[in-house]
């Protein structure tokens, strides 16, 4: 197949603020790196390091310079990048105007200020113009003692027709894995201050978010997810999805779908049609690789959220396992854990590897504790979270668990699992061969967690047509 062009470096003027599309280089561990084709392997649990634990973050104070607002006027600040969904057009978006908390407010006039963005290539005169749309949202505070919120003003401007390739090939695309939590729970001056902070790598690295529980912030007249659906891009009209909900895009090689979790997934629901036709639509000739991305994992073995989205599983993982999913990144549960190949909790090896990555860090310490061990299996009933639907956490019925709700031992397709912060890095090689690396936070670059090359088999895991259902289904969804 042809090689993946690297985009050369793009100039992007917003007002009097420049940025540059950049990417990831990650590094390497000496020694024979394992594959899939090695597996499925047995489970391992890493001790828990007391010595490098690393407990509680805390937010950093209004004063420190990375948070402050050096912006002056309506001058743009929290400046970030987005994909779209073809490889020649990216999202920008960016801050003018400070935002207010108080209760007396004003909201700022989201037409007062253009949303205009002029690029080229770097070292020549930005030729190009792209104009967007502008908004301000406000949150309104269900709690007493709190005061409202209105935001600056939020620009979202998509560049296209980039034509980024430079005819120089190479054979790697680089992918940064890492989930984090900007905020918690409607105190929105956080959204500023996590976007200042993160400006410097997000104003040059493609940033792709999904919802998770943080992100509900529910407030008066029981509106939700509103600083998630304002303050960031969404290829979502690209896609076809009309939803800040679940997109699709491409990257290098890879045909990326982001999910919700926090929305319906029934089968007879509109996120569900539009999957049915978004992964009928991929090419796996342009797009070999297909990643699948929401926050709940299905696959996890920690205590901490465990079948917590089992309705979500039993809904959608028939139909992204007939249609060849290579892998699949999910959060939530604050440590890392990387599956076999499983689908339907038995070992397939044609099914997705699932990665837990939610160790972004966080204010709620790590998860330490796992459903396997002993007197920490979980009620079933205490397994459910209202917005993700029905309950549908019930005992196995088949396989080494069955009649069990938890297993006695490390289930057999958790692979790896560490209780440790950290991030992953996923290098795509080729149409068959992704590297995956797992490093901790307190360790250096040189030193890697956990690393594995997957490997896709086509030939022996053609895709499928969906035409009959599994008879034995794990848990059965009630409402």
């Amino acid at each position: 197949m042809e090689k993946w062009a690297a985009p050369p470096p793009l100039a992007v003027a917003i007002a009097v603020a420049a940025i540059v599309v950049a990417g990831v280089v990650a590094g390497h561990c000496g020694g024979r790196i394992p594959t899939t084709l090695d597996g499925p392997f047995e489970p391992v649990t890493s001790p828990l390091d007391g010595a490098g634990f690393r407990g509680l973050a805390v937010d950093l104070p209004d004063l420190d310079p990375r948070v402050r607002r050096w912006a002056v006027g309506f001058e743009p600040e929290q400046i970030s990048v987005s994909l779209s969904s073809t490889e020649d057009s990216v999202w920008i978006s960016w801050v003018t105007g400070d935002s207010q908390i108080g209760q007396c407010i004003k909201p700022l006039d989201p037409t007062s200020v253009a949303s205009v963005v002029r690029y080229g290539r770097l070292r020549r005169p930005l030729i190009h113009k792209a104009v967007g749309y502008s908004l301000v949202y406000n949150q309104l505070y269900p709690f007493e003692g709190l005061r409202n919120y209105t935001s600056g003003i939020i620009h979202h401007v998509r560049l296209t027709d980039l034509y980024l390739t430079n005819g120089t090939g190479t054979d790697c695309y680089h992918c940064t894995f890492k989930k984090t939590t900007p905020i918690h729970e409607s105190y929105q001056t956080r959204w500023d201050d996590w976007a200042r902070f993160m400006e410097p790598l997000i104003s040059e690295v493609p940033i792709m978010v999904v919802e998770g529980n943080h992100e509900i912030e529910e407030q008066v007249g029981s509106k939700i997810f509103e600083a998630y659906s304002s303050r960031f891009a969404f290829p979502s009209y690209e896609s076809g999805s009309f939803s800040t909900f679940y997109y699709s895009y491409n990257a290098g090689g890879i045909h990326f779908i982001m999910l919700g979790a926090y929305t319906s997934y029934n089968r007879t629901g509109e996120q569900y049609k539009w999957l049915e036709r978004d992964l009928a639509n991929v090419d796996r000739t342009v797009t070999p690789w297909l990643i699948a991305t929401w926050h709940p994992p299905w696959y996890s073995t920690y205590r901490s959220h465990y079948k917590e989205a089992e309705c979500m599983r039993v809904e959608m993982e028939e139909l992204l396992y007939f249609h060849g999913v290579d892998i699949v990144f999910s959060g939530h549960v604050h440590a890392y854990e990387r599956s076999n190949r499983v689908y339907n909790y038995t070992l397939d090896p044609c099914g997705p590897v699932y990665i837990t990555i939610g160790d972004g860090g966080n204010r709620e310490n790590m998860a330490t504790s796992h459903a396997d061990d002993p007197g920490n299996c979980p009620e079933p009933l205490s397994t459910h979270d209202k917005h993700l639907g029905g309950f549908c956490a019930t005992n196995f019925i088949s396989g080494p668990a069955a009649g069990k709700f938890c297993w006695t031992h490390q289930p057999d397709y958790s692979a790896y699992r560490e209780s440790s912060f950290g991030h992953g890095i996923l290098e795509v090689i080729n149409d068959t061969h992704a590297l995956w690396t797992w490093h901790r936070n307190q360790d250096v670059y040189n030193s890697a967690g956990d690393m594995i090359y997957i490997v896709r088999q086509p030939n022996e895991c053609p895709l499928k047509p969906i035409s009959l259902r599994p008879k034995a289904i794990d848990s059965l969804t009630s409402l």
